[in-house]
């Protein structure tokens, strides 16, 4: 296997690991976009590791040894927004008892990262837009405006462009925002780096610690819908609750998705393999591990009882028109 710490790198503080040849090549073209002055917009699924992106810009910018400020757009009200953004004088509201700058003051000469852009309500959108155009504004209460030089980086996991197109999404800021994009590709697009990522989280508990060959190849053929966050919490929790030093895959405790049909075919054989023989193959496997308990494998196979029952008298018809 590969050992993570060969492909370790760090980004302002938050190691990354990096060993899928496809990411290599995604961090390179990071590291060319960083050297750039241009506004970034970087897509993904949640937990994807859009944030990690966004440090490695501000990381090899020609701005890294200025200031880093990142704020999530969603974890703030919308009568707070604007006073975190642009900052406020004393007096400028109850409770206002000293001046305070804002994050894009903050900020200043070096990057401000926007993260979940989308959740930003249209009457911020406004406002953001006219500084991303190098507008002075003024902090609330204020007489004089302030000017600021800031890179923005934003993120988000929504389509910001059907966003635009449904009348959520300011258009023009869309297109300030997006001067230069980035996909970063979820977990099962990357499934090289599952094992190298796994064998990190797993070292980060204790370097005692290595997974079985059955648990290796339960982490190939999950599909990831929570990406990097919902792994490192499988390989930790499995950490924490193992018997000894071996990982297995029952101490993963991973739902075995019958949808998972692309990722199963990485661990068959290089012949021919229908996706139904493929569903049949996991679904038996399943209700073997279990003794044939039919509701404990409907549960780890993330369907309801009913529609096994239903695949298995499927199964069952099959084999008698086959005989």
């Amino acid at each position: 296997m590969t050992h993570a710490h060969e492909n370790q790198h760090e980004f302002l503080g938050i190691p990354a690991v990096i060993s899928a040849p496809s990411m290599v090549r995604f961090y390179s073209l990071v590291e060319r976009v960083a050297g750039a002055n241009a506004s970034v917009l970087i897509s993904g699924e949640s937990g994807s590791g859009k944030e990690l992106v966004a440090r490695a810009i501000h990381h090899y910018s020609p701005r890294s040894h200025k200031p880093w400020i990142d704020l999530s757009c969603a974890s703030l009200p919308e009568h707070l927004m604007e006073s975190e953004l642009f900052g406020y004088d004393k007096g400028a509201f109850s409770g206002a008892l000293v001046s305070k700058p804002g994050l894009f003051e903050l900020a200043h000469e070096g990057t401000i990262f926007l993260d979940e852009i989308g959740e930003l309500d249209p009457r911020m959108q406004t406002k953001l837009l006219r500084v991303l155009d190098g507008a002075p504004y003024y902090r609330l209460g204020a007489t004089r405006k302030t000017q600021v030089n800031v890179r923005v980086v934003a993120a988000t996991n929504r389509d910001l462009a059907c966003e635009v197109r449904a009348g959520r999404f300011r258009a023009d800021l869309y297109h300030r925002l997006s001067q230069l994009e980035l996909r970063v590709p979820p977990l099962r697009e990357r499934r090289e780096e599952i094992l190298p990522l796994a064998e990190f989280f797993l070292a980060q508990q204790s370097r005692d610690l290595f997974f079985r060959r059955d648990a290796a190849d339960a982490l190939l053929a999950y599909d990831w819908p929570g990406n990097l966050r919902e792994l490192r919490n499988v390989v930790t929790r499995a950490a924490v609750f193992a018997a000894g030093a071996a990982i297995e895959r029952a101490d993963l405790q991973l739902p075995v998705a019958v949808s998972s049909l692309t990722a199963a075919s990485h661990a068959v054989s290089s012949s021919p393999v229908s996706l139904d023989d493929l569903e049949r193959n996991q679904i038996l496997e399943v209700l073997k591990r279990t003794g044939g308990h039919q509701q404990r494998a409907a549960d780890l196979l993330g369907i309801s009882r009913r529609t096994l029952s239903r695949k298995l008298k499927a199964y069952e018809s099959a084999s008698y028109s086959e005989a």
